[in-house]
């Protein structure tokens, strides 16, 4: 069992967490190393047999047996899966379960094309929520928290992924969903609400709020931890919002082919986030190559369900730029990490032959103090050039009228942005909240380019 935690605020201290019962899915997290390869390397041959009663694997695993699986580095031999497979079998191509078996359909947010459907048994579901709750669980959250999810039900994943995890913990639930900030902050004041789940752009938006409305996170809320998804942001960012909402504040891994948030999530160490890999099994591949990476090498994410009845998926290229951790971890579990999403291999654009991903532009910015939260990266041709403009809300405490001030503040940031992506930007200053917002996944880049000629190189 895990020691009481402790958060420390401006000299607020909480009540220690008490974790009140030890559940036979949360002892799960704590399995050693040989237990857990053992249930991975079984739970792989089942995967093999259940995907195969699916149209796309009868025919891509042709050849293939669970018999063929002596060691979990022969997975390596299994067929990767991809976003266009999934596309290409819409709707059912992947389903391995009668229809009578399914209880519930998510489907994809479609961030780069067009969305899939993910299919779910009511075990599909148990599983996906004992895996959140063990990750809320292993940072402190109790049947004593109330829960306050502010992020999206419906057809997208994120929202009941931690609801039902957080039922199942026993906290009183809020499903206030996204969006109204002045109810939000309301809902959190009139009960007390312990823990969010939250996207990080909108973190600072109700941060924001409470600075213009003169709220107080350490007088007047009762925040413990929260949760962030759905959006690659950088240390600095947490750290930014650990401070001004006066909480700890913990990273959440997840998609929706793998069920959605859970599939990582970060314990009190803060470092790295936890696989729950008694239900995953994971890989890290040269996104170019496809050759295995060792630990500690950065590249992509491809992940295998182990247990997942309804929609298995093998060797899935998540597009998600990580790297495996695999020292041990001081909280004593014995699961692999992998390190914060550093972004998707679709997501990265490039400039004048530079590869850039939004979270490099995100991480200078985060380390300018008079910078607000948020920006925004317009990409244009000017000239037959490329040409890369980020455009930044400043702090409220910048003063305009300051010229020498303004253009020192552009001139960082142009400096430290050439020294980290390479590249030469145009930086435009702008007042605070001046930059438009979404209730869901914060808009970073919008790319104007003209499109290639499709002349000779």
């Amino acid at each position: 069992m895990l020691a009481p935690i402790q958060w420390e605020c401006e000299g607020r201290v909480s009540s220690p967490a008490r974790i009140v019962y030890m559940n036979d899915y949360y002892q799960a997290d704590f399995f050693p190393r040989r237990q857990i390869e053992d249930i991975q390397l079984a739970a792989l041959r089942g995967t093999i047999d259940r995907a195969k009663r699916s149209p796309h694997y009868a025919e891509a695993l042709k050849g293939f047996s669970p018999g063929d699986i002596r060691t979990l580095q022969d997975a390596g031999k299994l067929p990767f899966t991809t976003k266009d497979d999934l596309r290409s079998h819409m709707p059912y191509g992947f389903l391995a379960v009668p229809h009578r078996d399914v209880v519930r359909m998510h489907y994809s947010s479609g961030t780069t094309g067009v969305a899939t459907a993910i299919y779910h048994t009511q075990q599909d579901l148990q599983w996906w929520a004992e895996c959140v709750a063990r990750g809320m669980l292993g940072v402190g959250v109790t049947n004593e928290d109330v829960f306050q999810n502010m992020m999206g039900y419906g057809l997208f994943t994120g929202g009941l992924g931690l609801h039902y995890a957080a039922e199942l913990v026993g906290c009183m639930t809020i499903p206030a969903s996204s969006g109204n900030t002045q109810r939000q902050v309301q809902l959190m004041r009139q009960f007390g609400s312990t823990v969010l789940h939250i996207l990080p752009s909108y973190a600072m938006k109700i941060a924001h709020y409470c600075q213009e409305q003169a709220i107080d996170p350490a007088r007047d809320l009762s925040l413990k931890c929260a949760f962030l998804g759905a959006e690659p942001h950088t240390e600095a960012m947490r750290r930014r919002i650990e401070d001004v909402l006066c909480c700890k504040v913990y990273n959440c891994y997840g998609l929706s082919e793998m069920c959605g948030p859970g599939v990582g999530l970060e314990c009190p160490e803060q470092n790295g986030l936890h696989l729950r890999e008694d239900h995953y099994l994971a890989e890290i591949v040269d996104p170019e190559t496809l050759e295995p990476l060792g630990p500690g090498e950065q590249g992509e994410l491809v992940l295998t369900t182990l247990n997942r009845q309804a929609n298995p998926l093998i060797r899935y290229r998540t597009r998600d730029i990580t790297s495996i951790i695999d020292e041990p971890c001081a909280c004593g579990r014995e699961h692999r990490r992998i390190s914060r999403i550093v972004g998707r291999s679709d997501d990265m654009f490039i400039v004048r032959g530079c590869n850039v991903y939004p979270i490099q532009v995100e991480r200078v910015l985060m380390g300018v103090d008079e910078v607000g939260s948020n920006y925004l990266i317009t990409l244009e041709t000017v000239d037959h050039l490329d040409q890369m403009t980020v455009t930044v809300e400043l702090s409220a405490g910048v003063f305009f009228d300051d010229v020498r001030a303004l253009d020192r503040i552009r001139q960082r940031i142009v400096d430290e942005l050439r020294h980290e992506a390479l590249v030469t930007p145009r930086v435009e200053l702008v007042q605070p909240n001046s930059l438009p917002t979404t209730e869901g996944k914060a808009v970073r880049v919008i790319d104007k380019r003209e499109p290639a000629d499709g002349g000779s190189a």
